[in-house]
């Protein structure tokens, strides 16, 4: 995981499964078939293969926008373009649940400071949010 500049960097230690892929800095790292600790001492980004999102699974608006905060984590070399496209998803997500101004208030603050892990971790609201929509049926008015 990835620290704003001039925080304390502590190791992250990580426990995989067998056959449980790792996302680190770029690199995809698969378990054999026993589990295995790591210890990453540096500062890059981290992800288990369980939080990542792709450009298929991510078929939803929540899921496009958590998948636009992940890339922002994961590619810094195409921040400028996740960042415009987060804005547009931002406004999407308001308009379409106005009960999620908090969240992405608390997502916006931890972008802001450069905190993308933090704010990956806020925006797995958004998708708990949305499943509770999921029933929801238009009305007709």
């Amino acid at each position: 995981m990835r620290h704003a500049p001039g925080s304390i960097h502590m190791p992250l230690k990580i426990s995989l499964k067998p056959g449980e892929k790792l996302f680190i800095a770029g690199a995809v790292i698969q378990n054999g078939d026993h589990s295995a600790e790591l210890s990453v001492l540096n500062d890059v980004p981290v992800l288990r293969e369980k939080d990542i999102l792709t450009e298929q699974t991510a078929n939803t608006l929540a899921k496009r926008l958590y998948l636009c905060v992940q890339l922002m984590y994961m590619d810094a070399a195409h921040l400028s373009e996740y960042q415009r496209k987060y804005a547009l998803l931002v406004t999407e997500v308001l308009k379409q649940w106005p009960e999620s101004a908090d969240v992405m208030a608390k997502i916006n603050a931890e972008l802001a400071c450069g905190r993308f892990y933090p704010a990956l971790r806020l925006a797995r609201q958004l998708l708990q949010i949305e499943q509770e929509h999921q029933g929801d049926e238009p009305s007709c008015a």
